[in-house]
């Protein structure tokens, strides 16, 4: 276990801590070493009147405890004398809660400004006026922790508070900009909205939920981030119950309503207004900087005149680039042939471009044209593929017509069939598979088949997002997206912490993807980055041969599959950190920059090929459920029967398997599209019907030694959804149950 949070040599003021949370608060940092100054006036919950009583109270009971703490009267107007307070007993300030607060709840109407300018005087002027008085101390001792204190109904509103939101809401305001100010100093600031039964709460809440509501359960909070080993500055948190949450600021993607040479209207944001205001690929900007560069990048491209030129009618005033697609044309359409011949250099350069290194004599086989188990990356599969995006001819196609220089590689799948060959020529066939409209872009899938002569040796799925192209009124979604999936919900079972080199990006584009944005700094610089970054599919190539190292023993004919989405860049030189769970034969991943602790893969998974040596028995040793090996049989089935299967049932059937009360698998059959599939993990899309039941009991009713029927009725088997397609199950699982 680790070592406790010692608070021993720290001052710690807390404002109104005569009782409720301001209450416990002081007894906890006192119980952990702190010296405490108990400020409260003694007032009631609307300001009025004044009482030594309470704080003295809480002083008494700290020093009854063998604790060391001073009352403080004083009002948080005065916020000079609390402070001096602390340095008179204690000769300096370390931590300072804001916590002292009022209420005059009126609805707006009658709200007088008496009630505004009180709440607005104790919440927002208080905890300004205690926090100046101790700024300077803490820049000079080069260490502060300051808590202001929020509320929801300063986050979401709420009705006849009007003046107490506006006052909540602005300490957040006031605690982002110390979090900035106080960065070099050592200062953090962060805001807290607790739910806790207090007298203020007691106002507006039942008393039974008041009574459950207990400030011991917020308090843990509070004094872990004003711990010295907390690096948390500038968070919102939401805490009650024992549960505490993180908020931020969400942004959609937006829509451009103005043009070049064109005025702006307000019917325009009216025609566009779901797309304004769609969330669907929201952007999470942390720092008024990323906020102010969506405004740059704006005007860059009015400059660039890629609106809609002043010329066209007023019913197209509104259309943006992607007013030019159109999914009823595209879908279906083939894009021209390509060829793409190799030989073992192209592997080899793919290889160290991905980082490979000699260093690492596991390597030398993809390495070394002489090795006698010399072979190519799986991941090299996307290196045949990419011409299909680089060379335009998507461009030329109908129904789109897009800004290519809005492009972004949002996702991509990749699949092979047999292991790649070391030198050849290989063609790849591309198929516009569907088009999406995510109202502030466009998504493109685009499957590319690669085939050796006649055999199909690999299959890529590009997902490519089209910046403001959507707002076309196309549909969201599509079956035939490769899904992503989440990681199980625990610590991952590998972790692989690999560093590119400065190098790295110039290395891996001689692979083909000549984009100056990954070495012109120019380039990078009109794109919003301060350097050049590493190409998507290089941080895919590190972290698919992570798992191929540490799962498969580097043999490519193990590798099945991988899918990714892309999230943010990595900058050369940075460090790729690949966290790895395995459930069976597939192993999730998520692939994040270790300097910055950013996630720039999610979703993404592996699929492996069983080793030869894998068993029945071995599958289920080592804490693996019986019931993995029913599923895999499913699988079996589907493969070789999935058309006939689909036309008969038609529908997706999610499982949840549990094991000692707890989750320990989620399986997806899936006979509703194209030829079947079964999958280990949640439905990306909607099942038709979810059975959940424990593998022990799922394993007796397969053979026949539990009813199903009587197992529904005594809460061993549950189901949602439309039950009756339960029934359909029998044609898959034929032999094996009589459901």
């Amino acid at each position: 276990m680790s070592a406790p949070l010692s608070f021993e040599g720290k001052v710690v003021l807390v404002t109104g801590a005569g009782g409720g949370l301001g209450k416990e608060y002081a007894l906890a940092f006192s119980e952990r070493g702190a010296s405490v100054v108990v400020n409260d006036l003694g007032g009631d919950i609307k300001g009025g009147g004044k009482s030594s009583a309470a704080a003295d109270k809480v002083v008494e009971e700290i020093r009854a405890k063998g604790g060391k703490a001073v009352a403080s009267y004083d009002s948080v107007e005065d916020g000079e004398k609390l402070i001096q307070t602390a340095l008179d007993a204690f000769g300096r300030i370390d931590i300072v809660i804001n916590n002292a607060g009022i209420l005059r709840d009126r609805s707006f109407a009658r709200t007088s400004d008496m009630d505004w300018d009180l709440i607005h005087r104790v919440h927002l002027k208080g905890s300004f006026k205690v926090t100046r008085a101790a700024w300077n101390h803490m820049k000079n001792q080069k260490f502060g922790r300051i808590i202001m204190t929020s509320s929801a109904a300063g986050i979401y509103g709420n009705f006849g508070q009007a003046n107490y939101s506006a006052a909540k809401l602005g300490l957040l305001g006031l605690a982002n900009t110390l979090a900035i100010e106080g960065q070099k100093y050592n200062i953090h600031c962060n805001t807290i909205a607790p739910t806790a039964g207090s007298r203020l709460t007691e106002t507006v809440m039942p008393p039974n939920l008041v009574e459950s509501l207990k400030a011991e359960y917020v308090a843990p909070l509070v004094l872990w981030l004003c711990h010295e080993q907390c690096e948390e500055s500038g968070g919102l948190f939401e805490v009650g119950a024992g549960w505490i949450g993180k908020l931020r600021w969400e942004r959609s993607q937006g829509h451009i309503i103005r043009h070049k040479n064109q005025n702006m209207s307000p019917e325009a944001v009216r025609d566009q207004w779901d797309s304004i205001c769609d969330f669907s690929d929201a952007t999470k900007p942390a720092t008024i900087q990323e906020s102010l560069q969506t405004l740059v990048d704006v005007l860059s491209k009015l400059e660039s005149d890629e609106g809609v030129s002043a010329n066209q009618t007023s019913s197209m005033a509104t259309a943006t680039v992607g007013s030019g697609i159109n999914p009823a044309e595209a879908v279906g359409q083939k894009l021209p042939e390509t060829t793409f011949t190799f030989t073992h250099v192209q592997c080899v350069l793919y290889a160290l471009g991905v980082g490979m290194s000699t260093k690492d004599p596991d390597y030398l086989r993809f390495l070394f044209e002489g090795h006698q188990d010399f072979s190519c990356l799986p991941t090299f599969g996307v290196i045949p593929s990419q011409s299909a995006m680089m060379d335009g001819g998507l461009s030329s196609l109908p129904g789109i017509n897009i800004d290519f220089t809005q492009v972004l590689h949002g996702e991509h799948y990749l699949e092979l069939y047999r292991p790649l060959p070391t030198s050849g020529k290989l063609t790849s066939q591309a198929t516009v598979a569907d088009v999406l409209d995510k109202g502030s872009g466009a998504v493109i899938l685009l499957d590319v088949n690669t085939y050796s002569g006649e055999e199909l040796v690999c299959y890529n799925q590009w997902s490519v997002f089209v910046v403001g192209a959507g707002g076309f009124g196309g549909k969201r979604t599509s079956e035939k997206a490769k899904a992503l999936l989440p990681p199980p919900n625990r610590a991952p079972d590998a972790v692989v912490i690999d560093a590119t080199t400065r190098d790295q990006a110039a290395l891996y584009r001689l692979s083909g993807d000549w984009n100056p944005l990954h070495i012109d700094p120019s380039f990078a610089a009109m794109g919003g980055f301060k350097a050049p970054i590493l190409h998507g599919l290089c941080s895919f190539g590190f972290a698919a041969r992570h798992v191929l190292k540490h799962y498969a023993n580097n043999d490519p004919s193990r590798f099945k599959a991988i899918k990714v989405r892309f999230v943010k860049p990595v900058m050369p030189g940075q460090s790729l950190q690949t966290e790895m769970w395995k459930e069976g034969n597939r192993i999730h991943i998520q692939c994040k920059v270790k300097e910055t602790d950013a996630v720039v893969l999610s979703g993404a998974y592996v699929d492996l090929h069983a080793a030869p040596e894998d068993s029945p028995k071995d599958l289920i040793q080592g804490g693996a459920l019986e019931s993995d090996l029913v599923f895999a049989e499913i699988g079996h089935r589907i493969k070789d029967l999935g058309p006939e299967l689909v036309k008969k049932v038609g529908a997706v059937f999610g499982w949840e398997i549990t094991k000692d009360g707890k989750t320990a698998a989620k399986w997806t059959i899936d006979l509703k599209s194209d030829s079947g599939a079964l999958h280990k993990g949640p439905c990306s899309g909607k099942a038709d019907v979810t059975f959940t039941v424990s593998d022990k009991d799922f394993m007796e009713v397969v053979q026949g030694k539990l009813n199903p029927q009587k197992a529904f009725f005594a809460g061993k088997l549950r189901a949602t959804g439309n039950i009756m397609m339960s029934q359909k199950l029998e044609v898959i699982l034929k032999d094996y149950a009589k459901l």
